[in-house]
């Protein structure tokens, strides 16, 4: 037994969960490697994975040494892709002393766990967004960060995009177009339906299944593919909420908010899983209006086409005088909006005429550098995407998903109450309606859901008042004991 799974195995007898509490730090960062690069573990080689391998491998001065899958093909693979160590279970990998920090790119339901026990282990950490799979665990790695003093990015990329700065001065300081009056994130991409099969899915040779699941219940799964289609399932994966949502709701929060708003105080969220009949549970339709106490912010969620036998997302300049990102995010001003998507983005006047157009960077590879520096700094301050920041962004996925999962029957009088004077959520609501009625779903479906108007307390993170109790039973999910989560003090 190695040394961490020794102390995992003592902290799990002694206080019946599988803490690692007691793991040790490396002495000092780069204490290993050759030249004084610093070894880069990944944990998790699928797409994801592999794409910031290639990245940090070309990043000066950091080194792929060790990667890590519960899915020994993909693991040995990318072992001899960037020679490095490939092992099964990442606890081996965090045991590996030429490790300084570690890349989690593993399904959404590991990356608190993962970024704990790297945290524990003493290395540095680069987590894949949403940083959490439910609040509280979200608030546990913040807490064992710094307790640990250790360097923690989340992979929200365009944090690090220098027309992020020109954008907020043009909006902010300069007052370019006058007043924020509401925000609107918007994520219209079409998928596909993850299938339902009547018999449950072999487990592919070479999978440990159990250290896959780690934290999520073991369960039978009836969609057709294995990989990737996990984000569906609320057991495993966030859905397109925190799948893409977290992306262009970071957004909101970096460029309308400047970061003054950590989560919500109130929220009404609506929709569900139609047309498809599959075996997913997370909604493929899914609007949100979010009360912040200064502008409100919505989100616009759909993966269906335009219509059942059209391609196409579905529209995107519902209460706007052009089309709006269909991946990407509105400010709506006084004096005009600004359009923003990844990469680039343009103000336009209330007449639809472009006013300025902004153009990004290389966000993939700045952000690595920004991680690596901060390594080598020590300074978290400098970090664009620190775990915090990272915490509160997901936070907004997170509680969208909770309203979804405590709604009920849709209701429109009490949708519309929440924000009487917002015409936008009026129009989102009816665009809504309107698109999901070329797929015979009617808003009073038993497959549309709609949650009461929840409060939200920030500093608490929990919610409070009248149905508190529905939606607090969603912030903290159900673990393994092997797999536990642990409470940081």
């Amino acid at each position: 037994m190695s040394q961490l799974n020794r102390r995992i195995f003592l902290g799990a007898a002694a206080s019946g969960i599988a803490a690692t509490a007691g793991l040790t730090r490396t002495a000092t960062a780069q204490s290993t490697n050759r030249n004084n690069e610093i070894g880069i573990g990944v944990i998790g080689m699928g797409g994801r994975g592999n794409e910031l391998s290639n990245g940090f491998r070309s990043a000066p001065g950091a080194r792929i040494v060790a990667v890590a899958d519960p899915d020994e093909k993909r693991s040995g693979q990318a072992g001899e892709k960037f020679a490095a160590k490939s092992y099964q279970d990442l606890r081996r990998l965090l045991d590996d002393k030429n490790v300084d920090a570690v890349v989690v790119a593993t399904c959404n339901h590991w990356h608190c766990l993962a970024a704990i026990w790297a945290i524990q282990a003493g290395k540095d950490v680069y987590v894949e967004k949403p940083l959490s799979h439910s609040q509280w665990e979200g608030e546990q790695v913040v807490k064992a960060a710094r307790k640990e003093s250790r360097i923690v990015q989340i992979g929200t990329q365009q944090r690090s995009d220098p027309m992020q700065a020109e954008i907020k001065q043009f909006l902010h300081e300069d007052q370019a177009l006058g007043k924020v009056l509401y925000a609107q994130a918007n994520r219209l991409g079409p998928r596909a339906s993850v299938g339902k099969r009547e018999t449950p899915l072999p487990i592919p040779e070479g999978i440990d299944y159990d250290l896959w699941c780690g934290p999520a219940q073991m369960e039978d799964l009836y969609r057709n593919s294995f990989h990737y289609d996990w984000h569906w399932d609320w057991n495993t994966g966030s859905g397109e909420m925190g799948n893409w949502g977290v992306h262009v709701l970071d957004d909101v929060r970096n460029i309308a908010y400047q970061d003054s708003v950590t989560t919500p105080q109130r929220i009404l969220a609506c929709g569900g899983r139609v047309a498809w009949n599959d075996a997913a549970d997370s909604p493929n339709v899914h609007y949100v209006y979010f009360d912040t106490g200064t502008f409100p912010t919505l989100i616009a969620l759909s993966n269906l086409n335009k219509a059942p036998n059209e391609r196409g997302g579905w529209p995107t300049n519902t209460g706007l005088p052009t089309n709006g990102p269909s991946s990407g995010y509105v400010v709506a001003c006084e004096g005009g909006y600004y359009l923003g998507q990844r990469g680039r983005g343009k103000a336009v006047d209330k007449d639809g005429r472009e006013i300025r157009s902004f153009k990004g960077g290389d966000i993939n590879a700045l952000h690595k550098a920004n991680f690596l520096d901060a390594v080598r700094s020590r300074d978290r301050s400098s970090l664009n995407a620190e775990v915090e920041v990272g915490h509160h962004s997901t936070g907004w996925c997170n509680l969208a998903n909770v309203g979804f999962r405590a709604g009920e029957a849709f209701d429109a009088k009490q949708a519309r109450s929440i924000d009487n004077s917002l015409e936008q959520w009026d129009l989102l609501l009816k665009s809504m309606e309107s698109q999901l009625g070329k797929f015979d779903v009617k808003l009073s479906d038993m497959e549309i859901r709609m949650s009461p108007i929840l409060t939200h307390n920030p500093e608490t993170e929990r919610f409070e008042g009248e149905h508190a109790d529905s939606a607090n039973k969603f912030l903290k999910r159900e673990y393994r004991e092997k797999y536990t989560v642990p409470e940081i003090s």
